[in-house]
């Protein structure tokens, strides 16, 4: 029998809201394997294995040894290729915030020059700050700083030659820079706020190219 709004399967007993698998039951707010029924809240990975509590065995998840425990991905059997990432992001400041930064006259001094070390530093001390990124070696990193009439934007290129990606790298260093836009103008605008941090294309490695649509 099957209650409104319920969709069955072959064999299955549908409850309000659920699923069903064939031979299964299912709770509302539940995800069911085949034979079996499943608590509400319960995860189910590919593969039907369902675990209590939302916490899915490993085999779904690549940063999850066999105890189900965080583990840095063993990248040793993947190809060295050139890889680059690019990244954006803003810091939205003041109109007296930005005068001072057009003027020369933020009191710390060169604010988008400290933005840009900063910004460099903070992609070579990525693997320091992202508990599961990989320690590679970076062979440029490119930080651009430009001011316009709402904020200082952002604009982080980060390249490799390695077996993994450097997105990561490349959206630490907008973020690190950004960061360090804030310390230099807070004097001037305590209420800066940074926005749109995001990564706006990847190339090299299995997937390829990726740019943001």
């Amino acid at each position: 029998m099957t209650q409104t709004g319920a969709v069955p399967q072959p064999g299955g007993l549908t409850a309000p809201g659920g699923s069903t698998q064939p031979g299964g039951s299912t709770q509302p707010g539940g995800s069911t394997q085949p034979g079996g029924s499943t608590q509400p809240g319960d995860f189910e990975e590919p593969g039907g294995v369902a675990r209590p509590g939302g916490v899915a065995r490993p085999g779904g998840f690549t940063h999850l040894d066999e105890s189900g425990h965080a583990r840095m991905v063993d990248v040793s059997g993947k190809d060295v290729t050139v890889r680059q990432a690019r990244a954006s992001g803003r810091v939205l400041l003041s109109a007296e915030a930005i005068a001072a930064l057009r003027a020369g006259q933020v009191p710390k001094g060169d604010a988008l020059a400290v933005a840009r070390i900063a910004g460099i530093q903070g992609a070579k001390r990525t693997p320091d700050l992202v508990p599961l990124c990989h320690p590679i070696a970076l062979h440029s990193v490119a930080v651009d700083l430009s001011v316009d009439d709402q904020a200082v934007a952002i604009v982080a290129t980060v390249r490799t030659a390695d077996r993994t990606g450097v997105e990561m790298e490349a959206l630490t260093s907008v973020t690190v820079a950004a960061l360090a836009v804030i310390d230099m103008v807070k004097a001037i605008d305590p209420a800066a706020v940074i926005s749109d941090v995001r990564i706006e294309e990847k190339t090299g490695g299995k997937t390829g190219t990726w740019r943001r649509p």
